[in-house]
C-alpha cells in the first residue's frame, strides 16, 4: 500500500515541475529571432513574383490573381503551413453575385485563400491576420502591378506566417490559433473580407483580432525626410488592450513612430471605413490597419516594386508580427470595452 501512495506522488511532483519547466523556456522564447527572419531580401523576392507583369494587375476573379494566389499557396506548401482543419482546401470561394453591384462592372467568381497554424493551448480562440491580394488589373494596356497596393501586405503575411512556424519548430508554437487571411475583392468594395466576415469559418465570437495590413512599403509627402513610421488605424475604437499591446510591441522590438493622425475620427480621409479590417470591426472584433499613407503612384501603373522600400515594409511587418506574438500567446484575449466609433 505504502508504495502505491510513493509512486503517484513522485509522478505528481515530476508533472509539476515540467510543467513548470515549460512555462518558463515559453517565457524565454526569443521573440526577436523570430522577428528577424522577416526580411528585406525574403520581402523583395516574394514581391517581384506577386507584382509581377504576369500576374496582370491582380484583378478579382481573374487569370491574374489566382496565377497569384498560387504562388502563395505554394510558399506556405513550403513551410509546412497548411489550410485550415475546418477547410477543405485553400479556398474560400467567394461567388460573382455576392460582389455584384449595380454602378460596378460584373466581377468574375473569386476566391479568399487561408493558410492557419493551430493554436497549442486554445485553440478555438482565433487570430486572423488579413491582407488583400487582388488589385485593378489592366487598364488600355498597361499592367497596374499593385507592389505597394497590397502586395506589399500580401507578402507581409507570407513572412509573418513563416516567422511563426519556425517558432513552432523550435517548440514555441502560438498558444492561439492564427489564420492568414488573403481576401479578394477589395479593390472593388472590400467584398471578401466582408464574404469572411458573414461566412467564417470560425465563430466571430471566438475571433480575437485582426491585424489588417494594406500598404506598408512606402513613405508618404507627410514623412519624406524620415520612413520610420506607420501609420495606426483602428487599434483604440473597440480595444483599449489592443491599442496599449501594440504600443508596447512597438517599443520593445520596432521603435516605429505610430502616427495616428488617420485615427482621428474627424479625419477627412476616413480610412478607418476603407480597408479589409472594417469588415470585423463592425461585428464587433478589435482591429489595427497598419498602413503608410498613399503617395503619388497610388491606383497608378507605377507602383511598382522597384519603387518598394525594403527595409521599411520589413520593419512595418516584424511589428505586425510582434503584436501578433502577444496577442496568440498573451493569458487572455483582448477585451472589448469600447463601441467602435
Amino acid at each position: 500500500m505504502k508504495k502505491l501512495f510513493i509512486v503517484p506522488l513522485a509522478f505528481l511532483v515530476f508533472s509539476c515541475s515540467s510543467t513548470k519547466n515549460k512555462q518558463k523556456d515559453y517565457a524565454k522564447a526569443d521573440v526577436a529571432k523570430y522577428m528577424k527572419t522577416i526580411t528585406d531580401a525574403d520581402l523583395k523576392k516574394h514581391l517581384y513574383i506577386v507584382a509581377s507583369d504576369e500576374m496582370e494587375g491582380r484583378n478579382t476573379g481573374e487569370p491574374g490573381q489566382k496565377k497569384a494566389g498560387k504562388y502563395l499557396i505554394s510558399q506556405y506548401e513550403a513551410n509546412g503551413i497548411s489550410f485550415p482543419k475546418a477547410a477543405t482546401d485553400w479556398y474560400q470561394k467567394v461567388p460573382s453575385a455576392f460582389m455584384a453591384r449595380n454602378f460596378s462592372p460584373k466581377l468574375n467568381d473569386s476566391e479568399n485563400i487561408w493558410a492557419f497554424i493551430e493554436g497549442s493551448e486554445k485553440p478555438d480562440e482565433i487570430l486572423v491576420i488579413s491582407a488583400h491580394y487582388d488589385h485593378v488589373g489592366m487598364k488600355n494596356g498597361e499592367v497596374y502591378n499593385g507592389a505597394d497596393d497590397d502586395g506589399s501586405g500580401t507578402v507581409a503575411l507570407l513572412e509573418i506566417a513563416q516567422a511563426f512556424m519556425q517558432a513552432k519548430k523550435d517548440g514555441y508554437g502560438p498558444k492561439r490559433s492564427i489564420l492568414f487571411l488573403h481576401v479578394t475583392g477589395e479593390e472593388h468594395g472590400l467584398h471578401g473580407s466582408r464574404y469572411y466576415s458573414e461566412n467564417p469559418l470560425y465563430p466571430i465570437a471566438n475571433t480575437i483580432a485582426d491585424l489588417n495590413i494594406d500598404m506598408i512599403g512606402r513613405r508618404d509627402d507627410a514623412h519624406k525626410d524620415n520612413g520610420n513610421y506607420v501609420y495606426v488605424i483602428g487599434s483604440d475604437r473597440l480595444s483599449t488592450d489592443l491599442h496599449n499591446i501594440n504600443e508596447a510591441a512597438n517599443k520593445k522590438y520596432t521603435n516605429l513612430a505610430l502616427d495616428y493622425t488617420f485615427n482621428d475620427r474627424k479625419d477627412p480621409n476616413q480610412f478607418y471605413f476603407r480597408s479589409d479590417h472594417y469588415n470585423f470591426a463592425k461585428k464587433g472584433i478589435p482591429i489595427i490597419f497598419y498602413f503608410n499613407g498613399v503617395h503619388d503612384d497610388y491606383h497608378q501603373a507605377s507602383d511598382e516594386p522597384n519603387k518598394i522600400e525594403y527595409d521599411l515594409l520589413a520593419k512595418r511587418a516584424q511589428l505586425a508580427f510582434v503584436t501578433a506574438w502577444e496577442l496568440a500567446n498573451r493569458e487572455n484575449r483582448p477585451v472589448v470595452d469600447k463601441d467602435g466609433k
